[in-house]
């Protein structure tokens, strides 16, 4: 099993290795997949340095921040993929779902107390940023958490970037040595660790392991959880194995329209991956890989003369560039300013001159103002906002293109600038399932200016931020047939279970 890149591990805890104790804990929280995982590969790696068997705790609280059951089923689905993943190479993964909130406290330091040395995932934003250290006052025994989010190692980056063009440069100056040091693909086939122990009573009789196929075959197995909303499922699945299949379907089936059409409502050419990004279950090491192989790319294809340019530097086709600019330089660059920026989701992290020229304008007369209340059920005059709403409340998704004029439309028509930053994390948090999320946080706060620079001429409300209206959305795109799928037909959207 190869070491991981030494830029990719933080330690949390410096603690020794107990090498006496009786299994390696990785513990499953934010990259929840078996393969391209370069956190079980860490683990793996110390199960063959001390010759002991891999336990993989994948536990789930029931009041996250937003906890719904739509959100939940989801990982429940992956849950269920990676038991069968696990199961197949006799490592014990033990499933936790929370009946009530603080059920679950102690169970980490139950499994803690006899292994030789925990391995956690490193992720900068929503409430898993926290947890590391939340751990580290919990147990005595040595921490270490893995970045397994990106093409480039979070440590990697020598600054904020403040523009997607900063950080495209810095990217083809320095990528490609982090790509040579990629995950293994499938790490539970590049080792056999020893068979588990059972699993402690002590354990298994206080935190019982939930039963994740089980739960998604009974009808209204998840009305037991205590959730803060009530948001219905989606017909999108979760898990590996969903996330996989999605990722082959686009490259074989919508990369090469992806360049042309995909900021088409009406065509679907997005690859939907983001869900999956989301919640770990595609790496984005293996969504290159597909697109590397299907280009026949190698690293000699790479252009030495571009400088910043979106397309041009890996000698791919255009589909292929424009989606890698997607994947890995907007997507990094969320990571990089979560992993940078404790602030990150604050109003106040706006660059000077967005909030200069907000503040400059927050008293300009509105003719629109809605409440959250009114945005979330889509009870807006405007007929292409509600169907984008609509296809939020009803998928967790809003097509890529049209989520940009959702958000620019929240500022337009909200009491203030703040308010409408609150109703974007608000309704995107809710109900996305790429929500939460340091590319969903890109996405907001560039409505409001991050990542852009100042427009002319100088509007009412918006100022010099970047401008978009419905109308014109209605001249570059067609959807007549997208508001007729998605906006509420009785003037507004069925909400929850109602």
């Amino acid at each position: 099993m190869s070491q991981v890149p030494a830029i990719r591990l933080r330690t949390v805890k410096e603690a020794p290795v107990r090498r006496d104790g009786d299994w390696v804990l990785y513990w499953m929280t934010a990259q929840r997949r078996p393969r391209y995982n370069f956190a079980l590969q860490h683990a793996l790696h110390w199960c063959e340095e001390l010759g002991k068997p891999l336990v993989v705790l994948e536990p789930l609280r029931c009041d996250y921040p937003w906890s719904c059951e739509r959100f939940h089923r989801f990982v429940v689905q992956g849950m269920a993929d990676n038991a069968r993943a696990m199961d197949r190479k006799g490592v014990t993964h033990y499933p936790y779902l929370e009946p009530e909130p603080g059920a679950g406290r102690g169970l980490l330091a139950a499994w803690a107390e006899r292994a030789c040395v925990v391995v956690g995932d490193d992720y900068p934003a929503y409430f898993l940023r926290h947890l590391p250290r939340a751990a580290a006052r919990q147990i005595d025994v040595r921490l270490e958490v893995v970045d397994s989010n990106g093409l480039l190692p979070m440590r990697a980056a020598d600054r904020t970037f403040a523009r997607a063009y900063d950080l495209r440069r810095f990217l083809q100056k320095n990528l490609l040595e982090h790509l040579a040091e990629a995950p293994e693909s499938d790490p539970l086939d590049e080792t056999e660790p020893p068979r588990s122990k059972p699993v402690p009573d002590e354990i298994a009789e206080r935190w019982p392991a939930a039963e994740p196929r089980r739960l998604l075959d009974e009808k209204d197995g998840f009305a037991r959880f205590p959730f803060e909303n009530e948001v219905p499922t989606v017909e999108t699945l979760g898990g590996h194995v969903a996330g996989e299949e999605t990722l082959l379907a686009f490259v074989e089936e919508k990369l090469e329209a992806y360049g042309d059409q995909r900021n088409q409502p009406e065509r679907d050419a997005t690859s939907r991956l983001s869900p999956y990004l989301h919640f770990g279950c595609v790496s984005a090491h293996q969504a290159f890989d597909e697109i590397a192989d299907r280009e026949q790319w190698s690293p000699k294809k790479v252009s030495s003369k571009t400088a910043g340019q979106r397309e041009g530097w890996w000698g791919m086709s255009p589909a292929a560039e424009s989606f890698l600019d997607e994947l890995v330089t907007w997507r990094e660059l969320g990571f990089n300013m979560c992993s940078r920026e404790t602030r990150h989701d604050r109003y106040e992290s706006l660059p000077d001159w967005a909030q200069k020229t907000l503040a400059e304008h927050e008293d300009d007369e509105r003719e629109h103002v809605y409440t959250l209340e009114e945005f979330e059920r889509g009870a807006t005059h405007d007929d292409l906002w509600n169907a984008a709403q609509g296809q939020l409340v009803r998928e967790g998704y809003i097509h890529n293109y049209l989520r940009m004029l959702w958000g620019k439309k929240i500022l337009h028509w909200s009491e203030s600038p703040r308010a409408a930053l609150d109703i974007m994390l608000e309704l995107n948090n809710k109900y996305a399932l790429d929500g939460r999320d340091p590319n969903s946080y890109s996405g907001i706060f560039w409505v409001l200016g991050r990542y852009d620079r100042a427009w002319g001429p100088e509007r009412e409300i918006f100022g010099k931020i970047r401008y978009m209206t419905c109308d014109n959305t209605r001249r570059k795109c067609s959807v007549d047939g997208y508001i007729d799928e998605y906006a509420p037909s009785d003037g507004q959207l069925k909400l929850g279970f109602d």
